[in-house]
């Protein structure tokens, strides 16, 4: 059956994904980004791996986008501090490769080629990795089988897996059991995912609970946000700030009416609104819609700041600095494809707010059974919680240490994945 399976998957699979690449580009401008970036990938990787010291140990980390890369840094930094080693990191996207290729701790940076037997034996040839980390649930069937046939350790970091999960249908069932079965380990985030693992059929001793190294990340970039200085000190004076954060139109919809209701009562609040993507359009539209109805400034012109209640973000890569000002919180994505990380504003103790739209995310879902964030599903029900955590100082400062505790009580999965990968080095 495993016989069967690499060829159905060659055979069926491979040349979809070769299509994929050949379409794409004219529907999609990040497909056509990332296959244009891909025209000279293995000249690219011959010319960057030129001149590499062999001896040193080559340590492999995949991401499918930048968010699980973020995941992958913590472990990165620490190996680069504890071992003389080269570092490699490929991305699936064009968003993780072109936001990495300045990181300092890596040493070479590439896409991952189209998942071909060709390809997957050429790249492992010019690599040659001692260990390959892939990053939460981004890995390809031919590249994998390559690893088992060259017997390369490779573990899945960061992994989870649903009950309900697609991978465990019953044809899907022996295929991933097949995929799985290679894996040298598998550390996951919760107790649960490991117990999910292990229904594939999956040797015990290869899965491990660890931890997620969100929580790693999320703190160590707190105490370097805390450091940056965004506004004049004094600048809002003791005026209460409510950050709007990863905003998509369908969040605004929601959100702001309650806002600008809450602003016309309390005098105190102070509103940022971070939109997800800050294109012309989106900023422009959003001054369009508070004409009238509430004085706003963009943060570009913040030098000509006159007591505005709401400051439109447009610059990116400062949302987490702006979590460090904030009272409170609300986390977008959370009534489109699904929320934000939620890690980020939680980190710094204050309640945190958001739609519906939260499976995707463990860690929303326990803020809200441990009572440190709230659902809202429409407009009143945002005004009346977002007006109640403004009112109540109690009321926020228990949120607030609720989702503060949550991070700090998980903080470590990065020392446990360490000491696994300690004896492939």
């Amino acid at each position: 059956m495993s016989k069967l399976w690499t060829i159905i998957y060659n055979i069926f699979f491979v040349p979809i994904f070769k299509l994929f690449f050949w379409i794409g580009p004219f529907f999609n401008q990040k497909i056509k980004i990332g296959v244009a970036d891909r025209e000279k990938l293995f000249e690219n990787l011959i010319l960057n791996l030129t001149g590499m010291d062999r001896k040193k140990k080559m340590i492999w980390f995949h991401s499918s986008s930048m968010g699980e890369f973020e995941q992958a840094k913590p472990i990165i930094e620490q190996l680069k501090k504890k071992y003389d080693i080269n570092i490699f990191v490929t991305f699936f996207s064009p968003s993780g490769y072109r936001n990495s290729i300045k990181y300092p701790y890596l040493d070479v940076i590439s896409y991952l080629p189209i998942d071909t037997q060709d390809n997957a034996q050429r790249i492992l040839n010019l690599v040659r990795p001692d260990l390959v980390i892939f990053m939460r649930y981004d890995f390809w069937p031919n590249l994998l089988w390559e690893l088992d046939k060259r017997e390369v350790p490779h573990f899945i970091v960061d992994a989870t897996m649903k009950e309900s999960s697609k991978r465990k249908l019953p044809i899907l069932l022996d295929f991933h059991r097949f995929l799985f079965k290679g894996f040298t380990k598998i550390l996951t985030v919760s107790e649960l995912d490991k117990k999910n693992f292990l229904d594939f059929g999956i040797r015990k001793e290869v899965v491990k609970s660890v931890g997620d190294t969100r929580f790693d990340r999320v703190y160590q970039k707190s105490l370097a946000a805390k450091n940056k200085k965004l506004f004049k000190d004094g600048l809002f004076g003791d005026k209460q700030i409510f950050v709007v954060g990863s905003s998509w139109e369908s969040d605004e919809d929601v959100v702001l009416p309650a806002v600008l209701k809450l602003l016309q009562y309390d005098p105190s609040v102070i509103v940022f609104i971070v939109p997800h993507e800050p294109t012309i359009m989106h900023l422009e539209k959003l001054e369009h819609s508070l004409i009238n109805k509430a004085t706003a400034i963009r943060f570009s012109f913040l030098n000509n700041y006159q007591n505005e209640k709401i400051i439109i973000i447009d610059s990116i890569g400062i949302l987490l600095t702006l979590y460090s000002y904030a009272d409170a919180a609300y986390v977008g994505g959370s009534f489109k494809q699904g929320i934000h990380n939620v890690l980020e504003p939680a980190v710094y103790g204050i309640p945190v707010i958001f739609g519906s739209k939260i499976e995707n995310s463990q860690e929303a879902l326990k803020l809200v059974e441990l009572n440190g964030a709230k659902v809202i599903n429409n407009k009143k029900e945002c005004y009346r919680i977002i007006r109640s955590i403004f009112e109540d100082k109690e009321l926020k400062e228990k949120m607030g240490t609720i989702c503060k505790d949550y991070v700090l009580e998980n903080i470590g999965a990065t020392d446990k994945i360490i000491d696994e990968i300690n004896n492939y080095i």
